[in-house]
C-alpha cells in the first residue's frame, strides 16, 4: 500500500477526518477537501502528518459543479508537488450535510440543496476526476442507512442517498473496464456534530437509537473510517458494486 494516495471530500471533520487518519493508519497518503473550515484541515494534515504520512487540504464546495475543473486542476498541481504523481488511487465521496423537515414542509430550495451536495455533487465530482483517478484504482460513495429504513423528516436526504446507491451500481458497471470497483457504505446513525450533532448531544434521541439496534449503542466515528480504509485495501478488491451497511444492526 505504499505511496497509494486517497482523495477524502470533507475530510476535515466528522466521519471524512475519522476515514482520513484510518487510512494514514494504513499507510496510505490523503488529499483531503474543506468547505470553509481551513484551521481544522490542516489540523487533520498535521495529524496526518504525524503518522508518518504526507497530506494535503484542499478547499472544496461540492454544491458547486461549476468549480471542479478548477478544483481538479488545483488536485493535479498538488499531486505533482507533493507526490511528484499524476494520478491518486482511491476516492471517498464523503462530503456533506442534512436536513431535517418533514415531507409536507420541505421546500424545493431545501430539495434542491441536497440535490446538489450529494446526488449531483457523487455524480460530476468523480466524472471530473476520471482522468486523474489512477485505473485499478476505488471509490466509495457514502450513502445512510436512511436508505433502507424511514424516519420521519429525512425524506429529501435520504432520497439522495437512495440515488447514490443506484448511480453505484452503474459506476461500477461502467468503469469496471478500467478494473476500478466501486461501492457504497451507508453508516447507521453516528455521533458526530452531523446534523447540528442530534444523535450525539440528544439523550433521547441517543438513548432511542440505541435500543433499536442489535450492538444495543449508538455508532461513533471509529466505526465508520476503519471499515471504509478496510473496504479499500486490497483484501477486499473483489467487492464491487456492493452496498454496505455500517450500522450496529439498527432497525432490523
Amino acid at each position: 500500500m505504499t505511496n497509494k494516495i486517497a482523495l477524502i471530500t470533507g475530510g476535515s471533520r466528522g466521519l471524512g477526518k475519522n476515514t482520513a487518519l484510518a487510512m494514514a493508519k494504513q499507510g496510505i497518503d490523503v488529499v483531503l477537501t474543506y468547505q470553509s473550515k481551513q484551521a481544522a484541515a490542516q489540523a487533520v494534515v498535521d495529524e496526518i502528518t504525524a503518522l508518518g504520512r504526507k497530506a494535503v487540504a484542499l478547499q472544496l464546495d461540492v454544491a458547486q459543479v461549476k468549480t471542479f475543473a478548477a478544483f481538479s486542476a488545483q488536485l493535479k498541481q498538488a499531486l505533482q508537488t507533493q507526490w511528484q504523481a499524476t494520478q491518486f488511487d482511491y476516492l471517498v465521496n464523503n462530503a456533506g450535510t442534512g436536513i431535517h423537515a418533514p415531507f409536507a414542509e420541505t421546500t424545493e430550495q431545501m430539495f434542491d440543496d441536497m440535490v446538489n451536495i450529494h446526488l449531483k455533487s457523487t455524480f460530476f465530482l468523480t466524472q471530473t476526476l476520471l482522468p486523474v483517478l489512477r485505473d485499478g484504482g476505488r471509490i466509495v460513495n457514502i450513502s445512510s442507512g436512511l436508505a433502507r429504513f424511514s424516519l420521519p423528516g429525512y425524506s429529501a436526504y435520504a432520497a439522495m442517498k437512495g440515488g447514490i446507491e443506484v448511480l453505484t451500481r452503474y459506476m461500477a458497471k461502467e468503469l469496471g473496464a478500467r478494473q476500478i470497483a466501486v461501492n457504497t457504505v451507508a453508516p447507521g446513525a453516528i455521533e458526530t456534530d452531523f446534523g447540528q450533532g442530534l444523535v450525539r448531544d440528544n439523550k433521547e434521541v441517543n438513548a432511542y437509537i440505541a435500543s433499536q439496534t442489535a450492538l444495543g449503542r449508538v455508532g461513533v466515528a471509529d466505526d465508520i473510517g476503519p471499515m471504509i480504509a478496510s473496504l479499500l485495501s486490497e483484501n477486499n478488491r473483489w467487492v464491487n458494486a456492493q452496498r454496505i451497511e455500517a450500522s450496529g444492526g439498527m432497525l432490523i
